[in-house]
């Protein structure tokens, strides 16, 4: 066999396997993940949420703002709620402007919530590292129950039933730290009337 024919052997096999890998991981891998990911209860549509009318009014992934009494509130966001722009302030824990904002964080939550602002629970004056945490502790969720049921004209311990009712456990039981989603607290709220 001449050198030109064993090139073209060569190249004749090469371009056939890479027609058969560019089949097989252009089109049928994608295929099937996307099978996978739709046979997925939300995970695969962005987590949206939908409110008793049926129209999406968030996800259950990204943070947003409720800027009134009556809701809820989330942590802070570095990026201002704005899933194109997420991102911590990257600002260094003894940043002056860092200090600055998480004390007038820590004074606004303590004044809106009506308790000492030593009480303010961390994530009420710190963004989270992407900035679009959709859940806050249950100790500041349990802080703002008083000024929701105020606002809303509801009994303090329906409300602070609805949040422990609410409450997410540790990931498998030992990952992470319990949890509120704050969006689908807030729907249930808006449920109660």
């Amino acid at each position: 066999m001449t050198g030109m024919n064993l090139f073209l052997r060569q190249a004749w096999v090469a371009l056939r396997v890479l027609a058969l890998m560019s089949v097989v991981l252009g089109i049928v891998y994608p295929l099937v993940v996307l099978g996978v990911g739709r046979m997925l209860p939300t995970a695969a549509d962005g987590s949206l949420v939908t409110d008793a009318a049926g129209v999406v009014v968030g996800s259950s992934l990204i943070g947003q703002p409720f800027d009134t009494d009556e809701w809820f509130q989330p942590r802070p966001s570095a990026g201002g709620y704005d899933p194109m722009a997420t991102g911590g302030s990257n600002l260094a824990a003894d940043n002056p402007v860092l200090v600055q904002q998480v004390g007038e964080r820590q004074a606004a939550a303590a004044a809106r919530d009506g308790v000492e602002p030593a009480a303010v629970p961390a994530d009420a004056v710190t963004a989270s590292a992407s900035g679009l945490d959709p859940h806050i502790s249950p100790q500041y969720a349990q802080q703002q129950v008083g000024r929701v049921a105020a606002a809303r004209g509801l009994d303090p311990s329906v409300v602070a039933t609805l949040v422990s009712q609410h409450t997410e456990g540790r990931l498998l039981g030992f990952i992470g730290e319990p949890r509120v989603n704050v969006l689908v607290l807030n729907l249930a709220l808006e449920g109660l009337g």
